[in-house]
């Protein structure tokens, strides 16, 4: 099996973990974004990662590949027994919040607003985040779900966005829910840079 990642792409990140989480062995191929291997793109011509080719099929979405892993082997339950509130939180962030962070990261390219109000457009969701995480220690479960894997690299590059602003936003839960992932052997395992 072989997962065609780019190592900074929160999509590609997480599709790693996951596969990683599930205990599935496969050969990571790092693509450069500037020369994509050929191999890929006869896979999936559209030539975007993650690319996972197994048993003869292509699984050429995150999603797609994180539900084949989990499907294999859910040791913690991540699936959450397919509470659909899952899916919601994953389709925000999917669409809604990944337009406002891109907003946000690339301001410049956006001058129609400031990365200010690109920022507080992203925190309405940020604020409901703070709020799950009130009531339990992961945003759907007392253990990770699912959606706490494929949220998580989006928050990360969110916060890396301004630092010093994620350090003292008013979000300690959601700081500390993504420090703990930060921290966990699962994430660096799963950004490891290959030899």
């Amino acid at each position: 099996m072989i997962l065609y990642s780019f190592r900074r792409c929160p999509y590609a990140m997480r599709a790693r973990l996951a596969l990683r989480y599930a205990g599935i062995a496969v050969q990571i191929e790092e693509v450069s974004l500037k020369a994509k291997p050929a191999e890929m793109l006869a896979l999936s011509p559209k030539g975007t990662v993650p690319v996972l080719s197994v048993e003869g099929r292509v699984l050429e979405e995150s999603l797609e590949i994180m539900r084949w892993a989990l499907g294999e082997n859910d040791p913690q339950g991540w699936l959450l027994g397919g509470d659909r509130r899952i899916d919601e939180l994953i389709a925000r962030n999917d669409s809604e919040f990944k337009v406002h962070l891109n907003h946000y990261k690339y301001a410049e390219r956006y001058p129609e607003q400031s990365r200010e109000h690109y920022r507080q457009q992203a925190e309405v969701i940020l604020a409901d985040l703070e709020r799950r995480l009130g009531e339990q220690r992961y945003l759907l479960a007392e253990h990770p779900t699912l959606a706490d894997a494929a949220l998580m690299p989006f928050i990360r590059q969110f916060a890396g966005v301004e630092p010093q602003w994620f350090a003292e936003a008013p979000y300690p839960r959601l700081r500390a829910w993504l420090q703990g992932w930060l921290e966990s052997e699962l994430f660096k395992a799963i950004m490891a840079k290959s030899a």
